[in-house]
């Protein structure tokens, strides 16, 4: 009988060990996520040198924490990046989902491709000393976007909106163009002349 409580006994410690470590696990995601929309938000605002006081201050919690996770800023700006081109990939389906319509879907992820490329300013600065590394960053964000913006692109041709002869790296590559001048220009408004390029799109009525 003895044997049968202590087997329950340690169950319970080993039950609750796991819940601990589990919770230690979602508490360390969830203080990743925070740091990474904080950098983000940060680098649009003050640029990939930003202090990174600055991120832990907007993300609330301690540098140590902060550097737990992202030990250089190299490994900051890149998980950042990471993050941002995920965040784009993910909203394409869901935009097409619940936008009023195909086009309207599609501007509303070129807004949100917009401000991806403005916080990424600076990334290419970061990398100049690892270029393989660099260019393994740029592969990604093609595969990861590219097939995003084509999906859009042909909800909005199938729905009648677009003209039919403009591809998606094309089109990214423009708005790419269009958001050169944010980075000395605070004023600079890269999604409304985005927006202008997007209506562009429509077929004549």
């Amino acid at each position: 009988m003895r044997e049968v409580e202590d087997d329950a006994v340690n169950q319970r410690d080993k039950d609750g060990d796991a819940g601990d470590t589990a919770s230690r696990r979602k508490d360390a995601r969830r203080n990743k996520e925070t740091l990474l929309d904080a950098a983000a938000a940060v680098f649009v605002t003050s640029g990939v040198d930003a202090p990174v006081r600055d991120i832990a201050s907007r993300a609330g919690v301690g540098l140590g924490t902060l550097y737990r996770h992202f030990p250089t800023r190299a490994d900051l700006i890149i998980a950042v990046y990471r993050h941002q081109v995920e965040a784009c990939a993910e909203a394409g389906p869901a935009l097409l989902e619940s936008a009023p319509s195909p086009h309207d879907a599609l501007r509303q992820w070129i807004d949100l491709f917009v401000d991806f490329l403005v916080t990424k300013h600076g990334l290419a600065a970061v990398l100049r000393s690892d270029q393989s590394g660099f260019e393994g960053l740029h592969t990604y964000f093609l595969d990861r976007l590219v097939p995003v913006c084509t999906q859009l692109l042909d909800a909005a041709r199938t729905a009648g909106e677009i003209r039919e002869d403009i591809a998606a790296l094309t089109l990214m590559r423009g708005v790419g163009n269009l958001c050169i001048g944010a980075e000395t220009d605070p004023d600079y408004d890269a999604r409304r002349l985005a927006s202008v390029l997007v209506d562009g799109l429509r077929r004549p009525d």
